[in-house]
């Protein structure tokens, strides 16, 4: 059987979304501010390539932005249309009803209709050549501890059947030590939540509120809605005591990302 690998690093990030991927890149920004010796910093994504597994369409506040990478339009980023109009409305079975005056939370003046795919997708290429390691379709399996101390991931197995026998392929995941582990797999991730239960991290404190969504991306006639509009919307078919909305984002080239969400 082969024997487990292990690598070493300063800095392991699980997750190669938004948030990880932002992570890899201020840290390593900083280390060169600072100087000293060079930190190892490496950033484990399950999906076979950056952007896999992230739903397309969102409003994109720049501010953050432009402090991580000043000169992201310059870089190519891959803003699809600037926001030129908000509209809010609360529905009924039958009607609608507009927001004469846009809730601030809901104000868009000023951000991006973005892919989230194709936004982490060019955010790891920016990671990559600040000099971090992005290792895509590598999972995390199992949080590494040591007493109470979390030291590492161990990755997936590779090549297991599906009773769980060893394949002619069969490749024992890698042990990755690090000094600082960040977890980004999302707030239901898999190791997100062993954390939460081995560590009680939950414990006397607010219980979570969760929702439930849906996204597709439409394709409609060319000039129907122009781009760069975003519309909201409250009310039916939810009830009174229900929380949540729908979203129409209008890209460029007829494209809109529309989506409902329904708290649980």
């Amino acid at each position: 059987m082969p024997e487990r690998e292990t690598l070493e690093v300063d800095v392991l990030i699980v997750g190669g979304g938004p948030a990880g991927l932002s992570a890899a890149l201020r840290l390593s920004q900083l280390q060169k501010q600072h100087g000293g010796e060079p930190l190892s910093i490496a950033v484990l994504e399950k999906a076979r390539e950056a952007g896999g597994h992230i739903l397309s369409g969102a409003v994109l506040d720049p501010s953050t932005l432009r402090d991580l990478i000043p000169d992201f339009q310059a870089k190519g980023a891959p803003l699809l249309a600037p926001v030129q109009r908000d509209n809010v409305y609360f529905l009924t079975e039958r009607s609608k009803l507009r927001f004469p005056i846009i809730p601030p939370p809901l104000k868009n003046h000023g951000n991006y209709l973005i892919s989230l795919s194709q936004f982490v997708q060019w955010l790891a290429q920016q990671v990559e050549a600040e000099g971090v390691d992005f290792f895509s379709g590598f999972a995390g399996q199992e949080v590494l501890t040591d007493g109470t101390k979390v030291v590492g991931v161990r990755t997936g197995d590779r090549g297991v059947g599906k009773h769980g026998e060893h394949k002619p392929s069969y490749e024992p995941g890698v042990d990755i030590h690090a000094k600082v582990t960040i977890f980004c797999d999302g707030v239901r991730g898999n190791l997100t939540k062993t954390l939460l239960d081995q560590f009680k991290l939950g414990k006397g404190r607010e219980a979570e509120q969760y929702a439930v969504g849906l996204k597709e991306l439409w394709e409609i006639p060319a000039g129907r809605i122009e781009p760069g509009t975003v519309m909201h919307t409250m009310g039916y078919p939810l009830r009174h005591e229900e929380f949540g909305g729908g979203f129409i984002y209008a890209m460029a080239d007829g494209q809109l990302s529309l989506g409902f969400v329904v708290g649980l």
